[in-house]
């Protein structure tokens, strides 16, 4: 008997005994006078035990059967493995045509000895920053090296739309690097236009993390930005640099979603390369995340800007160098030799300074006075380094630093 129960039979009981009146003991019970009568009916007649209620012990006609309940902690530990109690929950009903609660899942899960897939700590207080009214106002990146993949090493680039959590854009590259962000900038314009700003963090690709200043750099006020950082001032993006994980924290959420999810998914469908995880991001994984958790915008209406037209997005997004022609008018960047023909009313262009692209097809450019002088066919894609030139100089700070086409391939 519960203590309500045990409450009831003592009223009830003095009742019997002639030391009160029903209709006091049923305002003491919080029961109407006929409520009374009949509790006191069922103590004569039954006893003690008539004061119990008679579901008590017997099993709920909503209980999951025996048979279903051992088969899903059969599916939950040989074939979703890897999900958490949510998503196991989705995947039985879409898949295996089972409809059971979240709160069913998990209790099954945990009475079976089956651990949480993560586990939960007590969090420090960070202020929450309000998300953007509009989309488009402002887009957050990123790339998550920590994913496993059969073929080493393998790194997830990724960007989300502030106002409203849209996935914008996801593939997986080797590692983190200036063409991972230059890609996902080309996508996130092509598919969308161009955002007012971009939160990220202060990875190298993304900010100049080194204290050298040349004079052009200290009398401008500001260093030059990198290949990425270039292609963002062309656009007028505003670039926003986080200064610690929380700061960027619905982007950093998003790949514990990815990290739980997406790994989990292809599993599912044993998927095990990059090639492949990238087909089943682009045509399957992000409209279906989009589906179950973006939101709506507070403002319908957007901030993404249209394209300018006189704006030529292959260039601007691309890798940039500053070269010197030589004499056979040719020019030098890292064992590739461009050859610049002839052009219309100019003899030639040796000694003159250029402007050279690599576009992320791997294809060159090369421009004079933004005029197109020359073009060659794709070569291997570099990370390019910023380094100082190959000459003596009695003052440092003289030194003209250039973006140099030498490392390893990205």
């Amino acid at each position: 008997m519960s203590q309500k129960e045990r409450q009831r039979y003592h009223l009830l009981q003095m009742v019997l005994d002639g030391k009160n009146t029903l209709k006091d003991a049923g305002r003491r019970m919080g029961v109407s006078y006929r409520h009374a009568k009949r509790l006191k009916k069922k103590l004569i007649t039954e006893g003690a035990k008539g004061l119990v209620h008679g579901n008590r012990g017997r099993p709920s006609p909503k209980a999951l059967n025996r048979e279903l309940a051992e088969r899903i902690i059969e599916l939950s530990q040989d074939k979703y493995t890897n999900f958490n109690d949510t998503h196991f929950t989705e995947k039985l009903k879409e898949i295996e045509g089972i409809t059971v609660g979240r709160d069913t899942v998990r209790r099954l899960r945990r009475t079976n000895g089956i651990k949480p897939k993560r586990r939960r700590r007590p969090k420090k207080h960070f202020k929450r920053r309000p998300r953007s009214l509009q989309e488009g106002m402002m887009v957050l990146w990123d790339g998550s090296p920590r994913f496993d993949k059969e073929e080493p090493p393998c790194c997830l680039m990724a960007a989300v739309d502030d106002a409203t959590g849209r996935l914008l854009e996801a593939f997986f590259i080797p590692y983190e690097c200036s063409f991972g962000y230059l890609k996902l900038l080309n996508s996130i314009v092509s598919n969308y236009g161009i955002p007012v700003s971009i939160y990220q963090d202060r990875h190298s690709t993304l900010h100049r993390n080194d204290g050298n200043w040349t004079i052009e750099e200290q009398l401008a006020g500001e260093q030059e930005p990198t290949q990425v950082g270039g292609a963002l001032k062309s656009l007028g993006i505003t670039p926003i640099f986080a200064r610690t994980p929380q700061a960027k924290g619905r982007v950093e959420r998003l790949f514990g979603v990815l990290q739980d999810r997406l790994i989990a998914e292809m599993g599912l469908w044993e998927i095990k390369k990059i090639s492949e995880a990238n087909i089943f991001l682009k045509e399957l994984f992000i409209e279906d995340y989009n589906h179950r958790f973006s939101l709506k915008p507070e403002t319908a209406q957007r901030a993404w800007l249209k394209v300018p037209r006189n704006v030529d997005i292959e260039r601007t997004i691309s890798f940039r160098y500053q070269a010197v022609v030589g004499n056979d008018n040719a020019v030098r960047l890292g064992g590739n030799v461009i050859d610049i023909p002839e052009g219309p009313g100019q003899r030639g262009y040796a000694k003159a300074k250029v402007e050279v692209r690599q576009l992320l097809d791997g294809s060159w450019r090369v421009y004079y006075k933004n005029k197109l002088i020359a073009k060659t066919t794709p070569t291997p894609l570099k990370e390019p380094i910023l380094t100082k030139p190959r000459r003596k100089s009695k003052v440092r700070a003289a030194f003209e630093e250039s973006w140099v086409y030498i490392a390893s391939v990205c």
